[in-house]
């Protein structure tokens, strides 16, 4: 047997690249579930502030258009009145939730922001399930 010098012999290169697919796709799996977590010393917070509860007006409409506010239940007719009477001294920048009942129709709903709004709140919002 005797070595030709002419020969060019070719690597094989296949087994190596799926080798490397193979580590690449763990790799790819495995990255993202890595969580890293560092020390961290938080500094000491004063213990004599206390967090002070936010003030809020909330106002509740069910499905037969009944308003419920401060424990009062009104009709629509009378509630912007009383609404601005019992509110003229308050503070307007309280926040003010509407919960009104799914069924009820648009303007319905639109009555009681209008009503809320001029009497001169500024932070009105409407309170959803989810």
């Amino acid at each position: 047997m005797q070595y030709e010098w002419d020969e060019n012999p070719d690597l094989n290169i296949t087994p190596l690249v799926d080798i490397m697919l193979v580590l690449m796709a763990i790799l790819m799996v495995t990255a993202p579930t890595i969580i890293y977590q560092e020390k961290i010393t938080l500094p000491k917070g004063s213990k004599t502030q206390t967090l002070q509860k936010v003030k809020s007006l909330e106002i509740r409409m069910d499905k037969k258009g009944v308003i419920y506010f401060l424990k009062d239940r009104y009709k629509a007719i009378s509630f912007p009145d009383s609404f601005l009477l019992k509110t003229e001294n308050m503070d307007k920048n309280i926040p003010v939730y509407i919960r009104a009942d799914r069924m009820l129709r648009y303007k319905d709903v639109m009555f009681l922001l209008k009503t809320v709004k001029e009497a001169g709140f500024s932070k009105v919002s409407l309170v959803t399930d989810g």
